[in-house]
């Protein structure tokens, strides 16, 4: 595989777990197991979807979208984020979500930050609280563009004004490092461990916070999962390591489902999607990661079929401008 391959992989990966969890979201693992068994579909949201009512099956959602964006502005910044025009962005994507009816707005901790910028907060203290999982689903791009030893300080630039936090910062850092070492070519354990040792290290970043240490959940969880038996893996995920927007619990689980079902991208994404919770979003930072080591020939191909169809995309043209980052940030 090329490292090209590689970094399709990685944004059609997290497209895709996006669209598998999307009718899912907020919705409880009883719930789906009611309404759908196993979710190894990709499905239309229901009338009665708290989130993302009467969407089309196989539609994106806001980790996909806001993953672009930030995509772009890394492209035209020349590896650089500039917190205020990214909160622009983020506010001009939740405007025009409303303008199509769309229930799918910046979640809490972004809400919370970009209201406190607009107010004239400093960009450095509008992110002092944000401990949700919101930089860590759309920070692959960064792991597409930085290797090495720009890659933390690209983690942090991104989280700067939302997700300003230990737990915040750790999150990211774990996504984008699996991802940026997978791009590079690693195996699946040296990508997490990379995840692992950027949790870490971006742990001591940003505003500290009271909650469970991302590096030190991860470094639990790879162990953990590995005596789970298959038919105990949901349940134990739902209700040990929980499945919610906080980041020390949906980051942690996506790594989980990696360690434990990383050699089949299907089944860790479809997995995924039927956990409950913030099930998009686990899904999708899963399949940044395994996209990202598997490539476009190891995902799921009558489901990226129906991605790609259903909303348009076409992403040869983003993984070129964050490959010719990458090629200068190391």
């Amino acid at each position: 595989m090329s490292t090209r391959d590689r970094a399709l992989g990685a944004l059609y990966g997290l497209a895709i777990g996006d669209a598998l969890g999307m009718p899912t979201q907020s919705l409880s693992r009883a719930e789906i197991a009611q309404r759908y068994g196993v979710v190894d579909r990709l499905l239309a949201g229901a009338p009665d979807q708290p989130i993302a009512p009467n969407m089309q099956a196989g539609t994106i959602t806001d980790d996909t979208e806001q993953a672009l964006l930030l995509a772009q502005l890394l492209v035209e910044g020349d590896g650089k984020v500039d917190p205020h025009r990214f909160a622009a962005a983020l506010q001009s994507w939740e405007q025009e979500m409303i303008r199509r009816g769309s229930l799918d707005l910046l979640g809490p901790s972004t809400k919370r930050a970009l209201d406190r910028l607009a107010s004239g907060e400093p960009a450095e203290q509008t992110g002092r609280d944000g401990t949700t999982n919101g930089a860590a689903m759309r920070v692959a791009p960064v792991g597409i563009a930085h290797s090495g030893e720009t890659l933390l300080d690209a983690v942090v630039e991104s989280c700067l004004v939302t997700h300003n936090t230990g737990l915040g910062i750790a999150a990211a850092a774990a996504v984008a490092a699996a991802v940026s070492a997978g791009v590079g070519g690693s195996d699946l354990p040296t990508a997490v461990a990379a995840a692992e040792r950027a949790a870490a290290e971006g742990g001591q970043r940003g505003h500290w916070v009271a909650g469970g240490g991302i590096a030190a959940r991860l470094r639990w969880v790879r162990g953990w999962v590995r005596e789970i038996a298959p038919d105990d893996l949901q349940p134990a995920l739902d209700e040990v390591v929980g499945t919610s927007v906080a980041a020390n619990e949906s980051v942690v689980a996506a790594f989980a489902l990696v360690e434990a079902l990383g050699t089949d991208v299907r089944a860790a994404l479809t997995t995924a999607a039927s956990l409950g919770g913030d099930t998009d979003t686990i899904a999708a930072i899963c399949g940044a990661v395994l996209g990202a080591q598997h490539g476009m020939a190891g995902l799921p191909g009558d489901l990226l079929e129906q991605v790609r169809r259903v909303n348009q995309l076409d992403l040869d043209a983003t993984v070129d401008g964050l490959l010719a980052l990458r090629s200068t940030n190391h």
